[in-house]
């Protein structure tokens, strides 16, 4: 009995060791980059970021993820075909990691209504592959808004409100051993402020709120948009 109590207790404490803090402001430090080969209508673009549960010290994630896109002519879209790896932490002093192979496919297309609000839709569906766990898909909706405070345009040296809202529904809630997730993964909404330093570079600084069924939890993120 003091045997099963003492487990009892053992596996109690590693359990709060891992639960998130949900008042505790983690960060995201992340790179976009994106090229067109010269007179084509391929390219390349990626991202890489480094995801922290307490700003620094704590990993939350490490994500590289890079693809090919293609535009068709004169049809306003760019299709991608990438791959992501990520390797994720536990929250706490627990070092233990575990890794995830990605690929995901993706549809972007911008309007601007108006003369000042520039809209962006992303429609990603990925294919996951996370240690321990079957094969998953995940489907993915972001809806982005920037509006330029000080300028008309999205022009160098203006100053920009950026938002977005992101939805995450998983594709199969079995991921084996008996173990299962619910329908929906998260949500993302995010409120910030850029700046267009050039015709190439833009930077954002600003906060999301990331909600699961299980936490929520605010992230600063700070993030650099490189045309190459």
């Amino acid at each position: 009995m003091r045997y099963l109590l003492f487990s009892l207790v053992l596996v109690s404490f590693f359990k709060s060791k891992a639960q998130v803090d949900q008042s505790q402001t983690g960060a995201w430090y992340m790179y976009f980059y994106n090229h067109q080969f010269k007179e084509s209508q391929f390219g390349i673009q990626g991202d890489f970021q480094y995801r922290d549960w307490q700003g620094l010290g704590d990993k939350e994630q490490l994500l590289l993820r890079s693809g090919f896109t293609y535009t068709p002519k004169d049809s306003g879209i760019m299709f991608t075909l990438g791959y992501g790896h990520i390797t994720s932490g536990v929250p706490g002093e627990n070092d233990d990691t575990s890794s995830e192979n990605r690929i995901y496919q993706e549809a972007l297309f911008s309007q601007k209504l108006g003369s000042r609000f520039y809209l962006t839709h992303r429609f990603r569906y990925e294919q996951r592959f996370v240690e321990n766990q079957d094969f998953r898909t995940r489907y993915r909706y972001n809806l982005f808004l920037n509006v330029p405070l000080n300028k008309k345009e999205l022009a160098p040296k203006a100053v920009y409100a950026a938002l977005y809202n992101e939805l995450f529904i998983n594709g199969q809630q079995d991921i084996g051993d008996g173990r299962t997730v619910e329908f929906f993964d998260r949500n993302r909404t995010y409120l910030g402020l850029g700046y267009v330093l050039n015709s190439n570079i833009r930077f954002q600084l600003g906060w999301m709120n990331q909600k699961t069924n299980i936490w929520g939890k605010g992230q600063l993120q700070l993030s650099m948009h490189h045309k190459i």
